[in-house]
């Protein structure tokens, strides 16, 4: 069982509404190439900031908070248990710490200098242009992030302040964070699964409709794991074989990455593994907790 399926088998029994961090489930169209929850998994449970903006559109960190707050917001009200659900490290920080995000706008042509400047010279002289501007920015963002790398130095330019100077914390929620793990090679077999049935499901239409419909290929929508080498596939010639190990190797590198990103930015994640434990066991275990959350809230408050 994954962290989706275990949230909707929570969310089934609290009763709770699940909000989205995943940065391409957010896109329409985008459907088996991020394993989006399915329109009877959507009736069972309420999801939020799913189907947001179509595959060409801008969406912002700052963006997603504020969507992510306000459908929280309404969940509270509603007397009902948000469950924040997804492996965006950005997403899901920006929500559970409260951090203060740069309100600017996108600007078009400053971004496609910025890019066309990455193309001609690499993307490592891109970020040694960030480090002239704000060091600190630069030591903590990958050169190879371009996304990320671009963003910081369009901040700098149209606000006049240093991209490091944000990302104050003011947490708006008390939290319970939980991540799932497993063995490295359990890890790998499902994943290997997953892309093999993603591939039968249709990802490589998907990808084509995408195109079709005149979604760059440059674009955040398609620049992700899965699409990135479906769209090498359709328009460079590589061989599917090829694009498919890709798509499988690159996963695992993600899932590593995530795993180290997530246990260096969040020591208070209460780790489950999935490997060793029956799905009953970890939503047993996960219900526990909230139960004991809730009648200590309920102590403090008489």
């Amino acid at each position: 069982m994954g962290k989706s399926d275990l949230a909707l088998r929570l969310a089934e029994g609290v009763p709770a509404e699940i909000v989205s961090a995943d940065s391409r489930q957010v896109y329409r169209g985008l459907d088996v190439g991020t394993a989006k929850p399915t329109v009877d998994e959507q009736r069972r449970v309420p999801h939020h900031l799913i189907d947001v903006v179509d595959p060409g559109d801008d969406f912002s960190l700052a963006e997603f908070q504020e969507r992510a707050y306000l459908a929280i917001d309404a969940i509270l009200e509603r007397g009902r248990l948000p469950l924040l659900v997804g492996g965006t490290g950005l997403y899901v920080r920006a929500v559970v710490d409260g951090v203060q995000l740069p309100r600017v706008a996108p600007d078009p042509t400053l971004r496609a200098e910025l890019e066309a400047y990455a193309s001609d010279r690499g993307t490592d002289a891109l970020h040694r242009r960030l480090a002239t501007l704000d060091p600190l920015a630069a030591s903590r963002i990958d050169a190879r992030n371009l996304r990320r790398v671009v963003r910081a130095i369009e901040v700098v330019e149209k606000s006049g302040h240093r991209f490091s100077e944000y990302h104050e914390h003011h947490p708006r929620y008390d939290t319970l964070t939980f991540g799932v793990t497993r063995d490295r090679e359990d890890l790998y077999r499902r994943i290997d699964q997953r892309v093999d049935r993603q591939i039968e499901d249709g990802l490589i239409e998907e990808t084509r409709r995408l195109l079709d419909r005149g979604c760059p290929p440059s674009r955040p929508a398609l620049a992700g794991l899965g699409y990135r080498e479906m769209v090498a596939h359709l328009t460079e010639g590589l061989e599917l074989s090829v694009a498919i190990e890709r798509i499988k190797f690159e996963t695992h590198r993600f899932a590593r990455q995530q795993y180290n990103w997530f246990r260096l930015n969040d020591p208070a994640i209460e780790w489950l593994d999935a490997s060793s434990a029956d799905p009953d066991g970890l939503l047993t275990s996960i219900q526990r907790r909230l139960a004991r959350r809730t009648s200590l809230a309920r102590e403090v408050t008489r």
